[in-house]
């Protein structure tokens, strides 16, 4: 099954990110996923392959937030934070 090119390049670019990036308990990789209305933001620790802490504005508090998406943005950028 052929994936859509976009997919792919999407794809490519997070494998090579991730061929080079890993995070630790201290240190932690922050992934962030954009679709067309919401941003996800996970903290990863890769050593033992758990999320540490997620937001995204599809939750409640951030969602009752009237607003842009920019400004819901920066409320997930602070909640994660």
């Amino acid at each position: 099954m052929s994936l859509d090119p976009k997919v792919q390049r999407r794809q490519k670019l997070r494998w090579r990110i991730r061929s080079r990036v890993s995070g630790t308990a201290k240190s932690p990789r922050l992934s962030v996923f954009r679709s067309n209305k919401d941003i996800y933001a996970q903290l990863i620790d890769d050593a033992t392959g758990t999320t540490l802490a997620a937001a995204n504005s599809r939750q409640a508090d951030i969602a009752a937030i009237k607003g842009n998406k920019v400004e819901r943005s920066i409320a997930v950028g602070k909640a994660i934070a």
